[in-house]
């Protein structure tokens, strides 16, 4: 396989209108002023997975956003499938050429995030594999690590701390929340990835730096979050403990997948 000369692509009208519309809300409406630390981490060119914290549905929007802002580099995110099946939603994360992920056939998302990075791409990955309700790093999933060993690419560590406030878990979104939302985002040095590598210590190692870097966002925002919602437990917020958070979210799943039984249960029945 060939590697782009270039990170920056401008033959991508989609991805371009969804920038704009995304400087436009957050800018213009929302008049967010992101502090960004360590942006130059961020390659000009070459490939790289940006390893994100997950604790807003709006986090790859504000990465792709400052990202943009820096270098003009277009990301490529990994969703769930759900996301595609959605008329709309599907259409522009087709057309923004963002990478599909089902879980009962993963391999094929992972080949494609393999070969993104092989043709010199910036892959946006969320390692926790879902929204961290208790607002602190899970345990990550292996995944960014063997991607990044398998394409001889850099993963670059990435926590967004303040977009939990515009719309996350559990949570009903209010402007007044979101309206001039003090955002923190703090790049990581990149780890090296290379084939020989053990992927389990390597996720061990990413972890503990977006940990360390977590703990410098929060250190450094200018909001309270004592008692708040969006503070975890351990910094005097009222948000679940990990614990606590985990248990919800399997009782959540297992509605769900409940719902599905029932689903496929009329539809036999009809």
């Amino acid at each position: 396989m060939t590697t782009q000369p270039s990170g920056r692509s401008n033959r991508d009208p989609v991805y371009s209108l969804a920038v704009g519309l995304g400087r436009f809300l957050f800018g213009a409406v929302l008049r967010l002023k992101p502090v960004v630390s360590g942006i130059e981490r961020i390659p000009a060119s070459g490939s790289g997975v940006l390893a994100i914290t997950h604790f807003g549905y709006a986090d790859f929007a504000l990465v792709e956003w400052v990202t943009w802002l820096h270098n003009r580099r277009h990301v490529r995110f990994l969703a769930m499938k759900g996301a595609f099946d959605k008329p709309v939603v599907g259409w522009l994360l087709r057309s923004m050429r963002h990478i599909s992920v089902d879980k009962a056939a993963g391999s094929a998302a992972y080949e494609l995030a393999v070969d993104a990075l092989r043709r010199g791409e910036l892959l946006g990955v969320f390692p926790e594999a879902g929204v961290s309700a208790s607002f602190t790093v899970r345990e990550l999933k292996t995944g960014s690590a063997r991607m990044a060993a398998e394409a001889g690419a850099p993963i670059i560590p990435v926590v967004v701390w303040g977009g939990q406030l515009l719309r996350t878990k559990n949570h009903r979104p209010r402007l007044r929340e979101a309206f001039k939302a003090p955002i923190r985002i703090v790049v990581g040095e990149p780890l090296a990835a290379t084939l020989g590598d053990d992927p389990v210590q390597l996720t061990a190692d990413l972890r503990d730096r977006m940990q360390t870097l977590l703990d410098e966002a929060q250190a450094t925002y200018p909001l309270s979050g004592s008692g708040q919602w969006w503070q975890p437990k351990h910094l005097g917020g009222s948000a679940p403990s990990p614990e606590e958070a985990a248990v919800a979210e399997a009782e959540r799943q297992q509605r769900k997948a409940a719902a599905r039984e029932g689903t496929a249960t009329r539809t036999i029945e009809g």
